[in-house]
């Protein structure tokens, strides 16, 4: 598996806050109607444009994998961290999950209808993001759908201490201009954007881009 130098780091930091992490997102959609509205948005346009298996990468606990299912979706959940993914597959026992990499999926060219990676490019260093988006485009099928969230800003987040333990996760923040402009080099078509304002939880506000991989013609 190809690691860019911050993921060991990564996997092992969500390893080993996995418990208090399932705990702090339980029910978080719940009180977030325009984080749900997008992701009923990209169930209706993976639906309509034939549906498909859709990966949700860095699907953490698999609570995004689970609610998408529940928007008629067949999900498959990929986390770098066998802690999460332990977690995900108790509570999600009907769900298929598998370790993995968003910088070197293991998965056949044109697979998938939809890929959603919700809050976790966030932590591949910028200069590999191109990279990333790229091995997105590969795996999905023309006229497949791919949606990003993200936290908006121009500084990184270091975090060393989260749950009462020592951790070491970077948060890469992003201009929605900017991660969209990055999207169009890797042959996407944007389809919409979301920017709101940040909940009393959150430091920064919160973006989401919806995006398509043009049909063949």
């Amino acid at each position: 598996m190809t690691e860019t130098p911050g993921q060991h780091a990564t996997r092992e930091s969500y390893d080993a806050m996995a418990a208090d992490y399932e705990e702090y997102v339980r029910g978080d959609l719940d009180a977030k109607p325009l984080d749900r509205a997008m992701l009923a948005a990209f169930a209706a346009t993976v639906r309509s444009a034939g549906g498909g298996r859709v990966a949700d990468i860095g699907c953490g606990t698999g609570r995004i994998a689970a609610h998408l299912t529940t928007l008629g979706l067949d999900v498959l959940g990929i986390d770098l961290s066998p802690g999460m993914l332990e977690r995900a597959r108790t509570a999600y026992p009907d769900l298929p999950f598998q370790e993995g990499s968003m910088t070197d999926l293991d998965l056949g060219d044109g697979v998938l209808g939809g890929v959603v990676a919700w809050y976790s490019l966030i932590h591949i260093e910028p200069g590999h993001v191109p990279g990333v988006l790229a091995r997105f485009h590969r795996v999905l099928a023309p006229g497949g759908h791919l949606l990003l969230a993200f936290q908006v800003g121009d500084e990184p987040l270091r975090l060393t201490e989260a749950f009462g333990r020592t951790v070491a996760l970077d948060f890469h923040r992003w201009s929605p201009d900017r991660l969209a402009a990055l999207l169009t080099e890797a042959g996407f078509a944007v389809e919409a954007r979301l920017l709101r304002e940040a909940h009393p939880t959150e430091r920064t506000p919160q973006a989401f881009l919806l995006a398509r991989k043009p049909a063949r013609t």
